[in-house]
């Protein structure tokens, strides 16, 4: 008989120990379910949230940054398919932050977001890595060399360094340089996509349309499956010009190193132009590589 109630009792112990840790599971799974099932609607909240505005406004600074050509109101609204009461209010906004220049009732981009990409992370890196390899070439030349980048029909030499010996020629940090008649323009428009090349061939003549060449597009596809350029200067007298492209990770170039090649008559050992071009491929090829560009190959 006491054997009888020690297992009775045994027995509702277990099912209240079973029902507890049942009620227990069911909670916890219960809990886990409520927040799976807010972390769903988190995300699905993230997901579907927009900024119509903000899509807008960002959608008309990349059809001008595309096109690189002055806008009326109305062909943006086009070639966006928009009305133009969508785009009219975030036009004057950009007018007034001075993202978009207006003149003569036609939108183009301002140099603001150019400024701009000069203090970003990727341009500063561009700076940082650059530095060394062109005091290491410029050191091993004994020439100058500077980096120049791409901005509205024209390019901008962002660095450089100075020949190690103190004489010969070098440009000045900042400056403006033209781009159809310049090896480092062309090389910066060689490596581009068609339609990037054909528009930033129109912005360089619409700032200088003394510098059209019909034979533009022929010598550009020739610089592309070279690699490089290399040519007398067709700025400066008795100067030769080598210039490679910095490359990104689809093979565009975002910068071109330069070294203008000045003979010095009276230098002995002075470095010959192959072998400029030599050791100013292998420099652009570390810097495109360093930056996780795509490295150029001849026939690209």
């Amino acid at each position: 008989m006491a054997a009888k109630v020690r297992c009775s009792a045994a027995t509702q112990w277990l099912a209240r120990w079973l029902r507890a840790g049942h009620r227990h599971i069911l909670a916890t799974e219960t809990r886990h379910m409520v927040q799976m099932k807010n972390d769903n609607e988190d995300k699905l909240a993230t997901n579907t949230y927009s900024a119509p505005a903000l899509d807008k406004g960002l959608d008309i600074l990349e059809l001008l940054c595309r096109t690189g050509l002055r806008l009326t109101q109305k062909d943006i609204a086009q070639r966006l398919d928009r009305s133009v009461g969508e785009i009219y209010r975030m036009l004057d906004c950009l007018v007034k932050r001075d993202y978009v220049a207006l003149a003569d009732d036609a939108y183009q981009l301002s140099t603001k977001l150019f400024e701009l990409a000069h203090l970003n992370p990727p341009m500063h890196r561009l700076l940082i890595e650059a530095r060394p390899i062109m005091e290491t070439l410029s050191s091993e030349l004994e020439q100058s060399c500077h980096l120049t980048v791409w901005g509205m029909g024209r390019q901008t030499v962002i660095a450089k360094v100075d020949v190690p010996t103190g004489m010969g020629f070098s440009v000045r940090v900042g400056s403006e340089l033209d781009v159809i008649v310049s090896v480092s323009g062309r090389v910066l428009l060689a490596f581009q996509t068609d339609e990037v090349r054909a528009t930033r061939v129109s912005e360089a003549l619409d700032r200088r349309p003394d510098h059209a060449d019909p034979e533009i597009d022929r010598k550009l596809e020739k610089i592309r499956k070279r690699g490089f350029e290399t040519k007398r200067s067709g700025q400066v007298r008795g100067l030769y010009a080598v210039s490679y492209p910095i490359l990104d990770t689809q093979g565009h170039a975002v910068a071109a190193l330069t070294v203008p090649y000045a003979e010095r008559i009276d230098q002995e050992g002075r470095k010959s132009i192959p072998q400029v071009e030599e050791a100013l491929g292998a420099a652009s090829a570390r810097l495109t590589s360093l930056l996780g560009g795509r490295k150029a190959g001849k026939g690209a």
